[in-house]
């Protein structure tokens, strides 16, 4: 089934199933997000926010067809110590989508951060082991129900050199096909991708990534696509080659995807700072549908109720398409007029 006929029969279910949404703004008069396009639309979720907000889950469930577990995949919750696992908020989120016929993107699986200390410890051979041992079960604890997964997740400089991961350091280059090869065994079903930030544009990183996903290819490692992470800043202008950076990613047979998008702006906010960022979100948004291969547009949260940019980021925020009441703002109607 293709992508738009699955999106038509999500919402045929989505409808049949009488999904509640009280106490929610109202939508565009377009039509929500999920309904304007034939691209996978989504955000990065949090397990208590859907758990404890009706407002929250009753604008996630009209706006968008595909979530990501914000931080309820990563290793250093799922297996904190080793062996004792918590997959309750991955599969609260996952039970969220298979009830409301929303598709789930896997986040993320080898990964430098929020690792657990006790992996960092190993050996390598125990490190090799125990990576494969780990994207086995999380892949088989959710075999058919996820879409796609990150597999492989900011492993690149900002300069083009490859982070000094424990993974690097101690496997070497090809722990990246090791990765995917080991993912494809454990869901053949999943799209499986490498995921990056400050890589939209045309610079040294994307090239970097370009070059390595060209000889994966050539490899015959199962990688299916690559994710633009897409945390902008209007301070540093828009990404310089966006459209043609996605375009000749996907000439080399990949599927590629906006994975992670915000755009944070100096705080205060003001009309003209919020211009701005809708400025910078219909770029993004116009580039990916200008290229076929572009299949996902998904957000770092929804709401600058949750946001993670002010913490992150001391003096910017508002980063996200509705603001702390959940009301769209000009960056959502820019999209969806």
């Amino acid at each position: 089934m293709n992508t738009i006929s699955l999106k038509r029969t999500v919402a045929l279910f989505t409808a049949l199933a009488g999904v509640a949404l009280l106490n929610a703004p109202p939508a565009s008069a377009a039509g929500p997000l999920k309904d304007i396009t034939n691209r996978y639309v989504g955000s990065a979720v949090a397990a208590n926010h859907l758990a404890n907000e009706a407002d929250y889950r009753s604008v996630l469930t009209r706006e968008f067809d595909n979530v990501t577990p914000e931080n309820e995949m990563k290793w250093g919750v799922v297996e904190a110590n080793r062996g004792q696992y918590n997959w309750s908020g991955a599969d609260a989120i996952v039970d969220y989508a298979q009830r409301n016929g929303k598709s789930v993107r896997g986040h993320t699986l080898v990964w430098h951060s929020q690792l657990p200390g006790w992996v960092s410890n190993l050996s390598a051979g125990d490190l090799r082991s125990v990576t494969q041992r780990h994207i086995a079960t999380a892949m088989g604890r959710y075999q058919g129900k996820i879409r796609a997964w990150d597999v492989v997740n900011e492993m690149f400089n900002d300069d083009g050199t490859r982070r000094a991961s424990v993974f690097q350091q101690k496997l070497g280059d090809g722990y990246v096909a090791d990765a995917f090869r080991w993912a494809r065994a454990a869901d053949p079903s999943a799209k499986l991708y490498i995921n990056d930030y400050n890589t939209e544009g045309l610079n040294a990183k994307s090239d970097a990534l370009y070059n390595l996903v060209r000889t994966l290819k050539q490899q015959g490692v199962p990688i299916d696509g690559v994710g633009f992470q897409a945390h902008l800043a209007t301070r540093y202008g828009f990404p310089g080659g966006y459209q043609a950076n996605l375009a000749r990613f996907a000439a080399l047979g990949v599927d590629v995807a906006i994975t992670e998008a915000d755009v944070r702006i100096p705080m205060p906010a003001d009309t003209t700072k919020l211009n701005t960022q809708a400025t910078y979100f219909k770029q993004l948004w116009d580039g990916c549908h200008a290229v076929a291969r572009c299949v996902e547009f998904t957000t770092w949260g929804f709401t600058d109720r949750h946001s993670w940019v002010p913490d992150t980021f001391p003096g910017e925020g508002a980063a996200c398409l509705f603001d702390t009441n959940l009301r769209p703002k000009p960056a959502y109607t820019r999209i969806n007029p």
